[in-house]
């Protein structure tokens, strides 16, 4: 929204349509300048904190981050007065602190637009004088206060309160790989399904609008879908920023876990503040429902503590202390217990569902990250009410490469003097590339090589791209860097290169090549490659094109048993499992 001249204090306005970082409930956010506030005089400041009731609080130096703390004081006391003065008998505030000293954020929930911008720039226009004295104040916040009352009250939010089931997923890593997953076995059921995730929006297995869905549109585009009866929302930290979630409440929340990504974005910075962006869609899981958190990762499993929703856990250890606590607690466990995915509740019988190899996702029990994955849907779609032989029936019919397009998608390819394996994989950050490297390693044979083509979207900082570099150098025999030229998001493919290419320096890998283009580094690669060697790329933007120059030059889709004979292939141990 464009800020008026009038208002210097308003850096930016939004109007967050559903729960959000602040309110499990729309809420109007508003970005201050807090300038005027702490360059004034110790003195004047505590006047106005006089004025304000604030008691004896003290003003603290200017500009230092103790008066930052008092001018949070003072802002949160002039919006409630403001919001008196303009009709509203009580109005929750919430604040924090922006990415600079002079920068705060408040947070209201709104009804009516027109109401809700008004006490923003009201606010922002009090912030501007305040430097004129505590009566001043007074008389200017009576005056904001009655340009408020008198503002037209505008339009309601936008929110879904849903007639059908539904589930949100959000997390770092696996929440395409879920929804997919979740979709596929309500489908297999009969159910008329709905799925919007980072590829689009899907209405049974259609894509009806292709895009990154993964916000509130998304979930809008579902619900509004006639004939749709589940709901299975994708919901990234950016649409939960920047426009809040799409429904009002959820029937079974998924969090799959929290690790680093786009960290330095829209004021989060760190591990913490992550998490508490992706809980908010277990603050709105219905107190029958149920939030299925990962048991092994501590930040995720903490969000047990802020839902009334009952606790679903999934965790690859059986005697994990998470799920013992959880079962003590009256909730339950999805776990493996020899090679079965089963789930634990007090006082009854593990209850088997499949063994875990049977779940071509998996790589017949070789990726850990997919075995965590088909653990979350299991408890996922036993919440929602399948039966065991449902859930079973779905997870062992859903094929990797033709219902998981992207995401780690093998391929079969003829090469001179002999036969290679191809990884097409969405690994957009350092858990995504440890976990190819992982796939990449369980398909090698003995005489194998692993070429790697890295590289990801430019909004990630410096040491994201350092970092994988080095993963990259660690892990693989031959690395080349691939970029992503309409994700570069104000990077030079230069600058990329350079942070990549010293990552891997610290590894004692030197990067001789480099691609502005996936296809590129993908032709580049196979065209080095022997016979039992695996080739990998991280795709982004350009994975139908991978897909077609593949299936071009003569590559197969590895089915699930083509899959379990290279696990079996490349490691005499694993062939016991499978």
């Amino acid at each position: 929204m464009a800020v008026a001249s009038t208002a210097r204090s308003l850096i930016e306005l939004r109007l967050l349509d559903g729960p959000n970082l602040y309110f499990p409930r729309p809420a109007a956010k508003a970005t201050l300048d807090l300038t005027e506030l702490l360059r004034l005089p110790e003195a004047v400041a505590a006047d106005l904190g006089t004025e304000l009731d604030l008691g004896k609080a003290h003003p603290g130096t200017a500009d230092t981050v103790f008066r930052q703390r008092y001018a949070i004081r003072i802002v949160t006391q002039i919006v409630r007065r403001l919001a008196r003065a303009g009709g509203a008998t009580r109005l929750a505030v919430r604040t924090r602190t922006g990415q600079a000293v002079n920068e705060l954020v408040v947070a209201y929930p709104w009804r009516n637009a027109g109401r809700a911008e008004a006490l923003a720039y009201g606010l922002a226009r009090v912030l501007d004088s305040v430097g004129t004295g505590p009566a001043a104040l007074a008389e200017m916040i009576s005056a904001e206060g009655a340009v408020i009352a008198a503002a037209p009250l505008g339009s309601g939010p936008r929110l879904i309160r849903p007639h059908i089931p539904v589930v949100a997923i959000t997390g770092t890593n696996g929440k395409t790989t879920t929804a997919r997953m979740i979709g596929h076995v309500a489908r297999r059921t009969g159910m008329s399904v709905g799925w919007s995730s980072t590829d689009g929006v899907y209405i049974n297995g259609e894509l009806i609008e292709a895009g990154d869905f993964s916000g509130p549109g998304g979930a809008g585009r579902v619900l509004r879908h006639p004939g749709v009866e589940l709901a299975v929302t994708e919901t990234a930290r950016g649409g939960i920023l920047r426009r809040g979630v799409g429904v009002a409440y959820n029937n079974v929340s998924v969090v799959t876990n929290i690790s680093a990504d786009h960290l330095g974005v829209d004021g989060i910075d760190t591990l913490d503040q992550l998490a508490e962006v992706k809980a908010v869609i277990t603050k709105i899981t219905k107190p029958d429902g149920w939030c299925v958190l990962n048991a092994d990762d501590p930040r995720t499993f903490a969000m047990r503590l802020g839902t009334k929703a009952q606790i679903w856990v999934f965790t690859r250890d059986p005697d994990s202390p998470s799920g013992r606590s959880v079962l003590s607690e009256g909730g339950r466990v999805t776990t493996l217990l020899d090679g079965w995915v089963s789930v634990l509740a007090a006082g009854a019988d593990p209850l088997p569902v499949i063994h875990v190899v049977e779940v071509p996702m998996t790589l017949a029990g070789l990726s850990r990250v997919n075995v965590e994955n088909v653990l979350a849907v299991t408890s996922a779609t036993l919440a929602l009410g399948f039966s065991v032989d449902q859930v079973a029936d779905g997870l062992r019919s859903f094929d990797p490469s033709e219902n998981n397009p992207g995401r780690m998608n093998i391929w079969t390819v003829s090469v001179a003097g002999g036969m290679i394996s191809v990884v097409i994989d969405l690994a957009h950050n350092e858990a995504g590339l440890e976990a190819l490297l992982e796939i990449m390693n369980g398909i090698r044979p003995p005489h194998g090589r692993l070429l790697l083509g890295v590289g990801t979207a430019g909004d990630r900082s410096e040491e994201v791209f350092v970092r994988l570099g080095e993963i990259a150098g660690l892990g693989a025999d031959l690395v080349e860097i691939t970029y992503k030229d309409r994700y570069l998001r104000g990077r030079s493919m230069d600058e990329l290169g350079k942070l990549i290419k010293q990552g891997a320096a610290h590894a004692g890998m030197e990067i001789l090549r480099d691609h502005d283009s996936e296809l590129g580094c993908l032709i580049s690669l196979v065209g080095q490659a022997r016979d039992g060697d695996v080739v990998a790329i991280m795709t982004h933007q350009d994975r139908e094109l991978l897909d077609q120059w593949l299936i071009d030059h003569g590559a197969s889709r590895d089915d699930a048993e083509v899959l379990r004979l290279k696990v079996v292939n490349a490691s005499p141990d694993q062939a016991r499992h499978c």
